[in-house]
């Protein structure tokens, strides 16, 4: 090979080294922009407001589980078999509630510690999915029929996983609930 040869070889080695960079820094660019992103909606607030004030929450929170329960009443649970459970959670799964398609309605008890009904509560409802905030349903304020706080009948289509979220203010606590739930 001539030193001329060589030189130009050099020189295309490097120009295409440096084509396959950018073209792989654009393609890598234009994937990242492809996929739409969705906000949070943990504590049923906006990712900012609940990031901004998470400690006045938790603490409220504490506060609310001190003095008050909520359970969710009259739910079917999937029972999920041992292989399915993640063995490497840091945490607790909770096991998720079955759904059915087309209506759903959900009663929640709220009690003192004491076990007496609470019935001047605050309380809103919204079931998510999660990672999307596209087909979220919120209910803002929740009848009380005497013992439950119930939701209204909720129109459900798309099979796959759920997200029952409750907040409760009582007074000057608040209190959050979250519920995995799954639609087969």
């Amino acid at each position: 090979m001539t030193k001329k040869n060589q030189n130009r070889f050099w020189f295309m080695f490097v120009m295409s080294i440096l084509l396959f960079g950018i073209s792989m820094i654009v393609w890598t660019v234009k994937q990242a922009t492809s996929v739409k992103v969705q906000e949070s909606n943990n504590y049923m607030l906006k990712y900012q407001m609940a990031d901004m004030n998470i400690n006045k929450i938790m603490k409220l929170e504490e506060e609310f589980k001190a003095k008050y329960s909520i359970e969710l009443q009259n739910t079917t649970f999937i029972n999920l078999e041992e292989e399915l459970q993640n063995s490497n959670a840091k945490r607790a799964q909770q096991k998720p509630i079955k759904l059915t398609l087309g209506d759903n309605s959900f009663s929640y008890a709220i009690t003192t510690k004491r076990g007496e009904v609470v019935k001047d509560a605050e309380v809103s409802f919204l079931l998510t999915r999660p990672h999307t905030r596209v087909d979220d349903q919120l209910e803002k304020k929740l009848k009380f029929d005497g013992k439950y706080y119930l939701t209204q009948a909720l129109k459900l289509s798309k099979k796959g996983r759920y997200t029952l979220a409750i907040k409760v203010k009582i007074a000057d606590v608040t209190g959050y609930l979250e519920t995995p739930a799954y639609l087969k």
